[in-house]
C-alpha cells in the first residue's frame, strides 16, 4: 500500500476509534487493517498509536501526524469529487441537523434535491449534541448561531430564528396567561436538557434580561419540548419555524406578545476547506435559495 492510503487508513482508524469499526467501514479484516498501520509506523519510524487490551491512543507524534493525515484524505477525497463533476454530481453528502429543524423544515426539502441530483447519496442524522465535522465526516450540519463555539467551521446563514413564547389553550385555560416575564415564575415552564442556556430565557426589548425558568418537564430536543406543549404540559419557548402554523391554526396560543425574545439565525456549518467539494456547495446553494427572504414559515404572515 502507497503512503497516501496509509495516511487515509490510519486517520480512519483514529476517527473510528478502532481497527475493527475501520475495517468494517473499509470492508476490511481487522487484522488487514492492523498490519498497514504496523507497515506505516516502520515507514515513518515512530509509534503513533498505543495498543492496549482498552482499545488504541493516539501518542504524541500521532496526534501531530493524525492531522496532516485527516487533510490527505479530505484531498483525495475531493480530487475524486471534482473529476466526477466533470459528468453527474456523485457520492454520499452527510448531513446532520437538530431534530426539530430537520423533522420540520429540511426533510420537506430533500425530494426536490435528490430530484435535481440522483447520482447523490444523501446520508442523514438528527440529533441536537454538539457534532465534530472532521471526526465524525460531516460535510453539512444545520445549527442555531450561538452554538457553534468552533472558529475553524464556516457558518452559512440561512434564515433568521426568531423565537416566541406559547402554551397551547387548554393549560392557559387552566392556569391563566402570564402577564410580565415575572408571572413565568408561577408557570410551569419546560426546559431543555441538551443546551441548559436556552432555559434562560432572554428579553431584547428589556436590555437584555434573563430570566431562569424550570418546571415539571424537561427533555433533550426541541421537537419533544413542542408536543409536550401542544399536549398542554406547560410554557415553551420555541422557534416560528416550528409553531407558526400551530399558532396560526390556533393549537397553541402565543404570550406575552408585547415583549421581544432573543433571536439568532439558523446557519448551515462546514470544515474550513479551501476548495469546498461540489456536492457541498450545490447542497448549500440549494438551501439558501430556499431560506432566502422572509423565511417560507414567515411568508403568510409577512
Amino acid at each position: 500500500m502507497d503512503l497516501a492510503s496509509q495516511m487515509i487508513l490510519f486517520a480512519r482508524v483514529v476517527d473510528t476509534g478502532s481497527f475493527s469499526r475501520a475495517a468494517r467501514a473499509l470492508e476490511q479484516s481487522p487484522s488487514a487493517v492492523s498490519r498497514q498501520i504496523g507497515h506505516l509506523e516502520d515507514r515513518v519510524g515512530v509509534r503513533l498509536l498505543n495498543r492496549t487490551q482498552q482499545g488504541i491512543s493516539l501518542t504524541e507524534e500521532g496526534r501531530a501526524f493524525h492531522e496532516r493525515c485527516r487533510a490527505v484524505a479530505r484531498e483525495v477525497a475531493n480530487a475524486e469529487e471534482s473529476l466526477a463533476t466533470m459528468g453527474a454530481l456523485r457520492g454520499t453528502l452527510r448531513i446532520v441537523s437538530t431534530v426539530a429543524f430537520g423533522k420540520a423544515q429540511l426533510l420537506p426539502l430533500l425530494p426536490a434535491f435528490l430530484d435535481a441530483y440522483p447520482e447523490l447519496r444523501l446520508n442523514l442524522e438528527l440529533t441536537d449534541r454538539p457534532v465534530d465535522l472532521a471526526a465524525e465526516d460531516v460535510d453539512v450540519a444545520i445549527r442555531f448561531s450561538e452554538q457553534i463555539a468552533d472558529p475553524t467551521v464556516i457558518a452559512r446563514k440561512l434564515a433568521p430564528n426568531r423565537r416566541v413564547i406559547c402554551a397551547a389553550p387548554a393549560y392557559v385555560e387552566r392556569f391563566g396567561a402570564p402577564q410580565t416575564p415575572e408571572d413565568l415564575a408561577r408557570h410551569n415552564c419546560l426546559g431543555l436538557t441538551t443546551v441548559t442556556a436556552w432555559n434562560d430565557w432572554v428579553f431584547d426589548d428589556r436590555g437584555g434580561e434573563t430570566l431562569r425558568v424550570s418546571g415539571n418537564f424537561e427533555a433533550n430536543s426541541a421537537d419533544a419540548i413542542y408536543h409536550a406543549a401542544l399536549a398542554g404540559v406547560g410554557i415553551a419557548r420555541l422557534s416560528t419555524y416550528l409553531v407558526q402554523d400551530d399558532l396560526r391554526a390556533g393549537r397553541l396560543v402565543r404570550l406575552l406578545p408585547h415583549y421581544v425574545q432573543e433571536n439568532s439565525n439558523i446557519v448551515a456549518i462546514y470544515a474550513d476547506r479551501r476548495n469546498l467539494a461540489p456536492k457541498i456547495r450545490v447542497f448549500l446553494d440549494f438551501l439558501v435559495g430556499h431560506f432566502a427572504g422572509v423565511p417560507p414559515w414567515e411568508r403568510e404572515a409577512a
